[in-house]
């Protein structure tokens, strides 16, 4: 197995030609591996026909939606992962809340990481159509690029010096029977999911910010089973408030034999602002109308009165609106 650490980033490496997690196409063959995987389409009675639309506006089966995997990788790290998820899926909440949170940042991760890199084919094919160069920041490819780094824990030792990259919470939900469902937001790399009886919301590359953030409201709820709508609610302040987080967290990594250990530097840097923009009620209420779109609330009734807008929490602890 190759030790050196490997940046799909830097030359744009995402052919099908190599693992898309370790870059090994020699030590054995490569398989071709479902972004969605086939015990969750079962739990949740989907046939895999299913639609998507990509960013591209490509419209994509979920059962066609595949990354190739070297087959050592996945038969002694990737497919443990996915039994390990499996299981605690089954169990629902109580199975999921007591997962360990470097499990669920590795399959939430891998999961996002997987539909990014289909993502890119399309951008990379894009590009080659209108015979552009890739247009992508520095910043994002770093970003990405971080998160990739840090999935080798599926397969190989990393250290975490000290520190979690990550924002995740787990709820557990009133409705037992919830459908399956799940949003993402590359760019900010923000998951949510709801499914049976528990919601997860993670932000993958904030070292904890976003959950600090929202602290007051987290804790409000701790052993409380929400509704949908409020799940909702939570979801979308994770997801509008990882748009305002407005720095690019960095990291020392250094891999030292098969070890990669990594250590973030100080978010607060140089910088004297804050770490996040001005929450600002109308977008955020807009955020919330796209939400709570099953519900059909507008964005007229959302934000009826700016200074408080429609909250199912009896105690919103909203942050503070310019």
């Amino acid at each position: 197995m190759n030790t050196a650490l490997y940046n799909p980033f830097k030359n744009f490496d995402f052919k099908n030609d190599k693992c898309f997690l370790s870059g090994d196409s020699f030590s054995s063959p490569l398989a071709t591996i479902n972004v969605l995987p086939d015990w969750l389409l079962s739990m949740a009675s989907l046939t895999g026909d299913e639609k998507i639309q990509l960013l591209d506006e490509t419209i994509r089966t979920y059962k066609s939606l595949n990354v190739p995997c070297n087959t050592t990788v996945y038969d002694q790290f990737v497919s443990p992962l996915e039994d390990k998820i499996a299981l605690a899926f089954g169990k629902g909440y109580a199975g999921v809340s007591a997962l360990p949170e470097i499990d669920l940042f590795n399959w939430i991760g891998k999961l996002m990481y997987s539909f990014l890199y289909i993502e890119m084919q399309g951008a990379i094919r894009l590009q080659q159509l209108s015979g552009d160069g890739m247009n992508m920041s520095q910043g994002l490819m770093h970003k990405f690029g971080n998160l990739h780094t840090m999935l080798q824990s599926i397969y190989r030792e990393v250290v975490l010096e000290d520190f979690t990259p990550w924002s995740i919470v787990v709820v557990q939900l009133e409705n037992a029977d919830t459908a399956f469902s799940f949003r993402d937001e590359i760019n900010t790399l923000t998951f949510s999911l709801k499914f049976k009886d528990f919601g997860i919301i993670a932000c993958l590359q904030d070292n904890g910010t976003n959950k600090r953030y929202h602290q007051e409201i987290i804790d409000s709820i701790r052993d409380k089973k929400l509704l949908e709508q409020q799940f909702e609610e939570l979801a979308a302040r994770f997801f509008y408030s990882a748009y305002l987080f407005n720095r690019l967290p960095e990291y020392t990594i250094m891999p030292v034999e098969d070890v990669i250990y990594i250590d973030a530097m100080p978010l607060k840097g140089t910088q004297n602002k804050a770490l996040f923009d001005i929450w600002t009620n109308k977008t955020y209420g807009q955020v919330l109308e796209n939400f709570w779109k099953p519900w059909g609330h507008t964005l007229f009734e959302i934000i009826k009165d700016p200074t408080t807008p429609m909250s199912y929490f009896e105690e919103p602890f909203l942050p503070i609106s310019s």
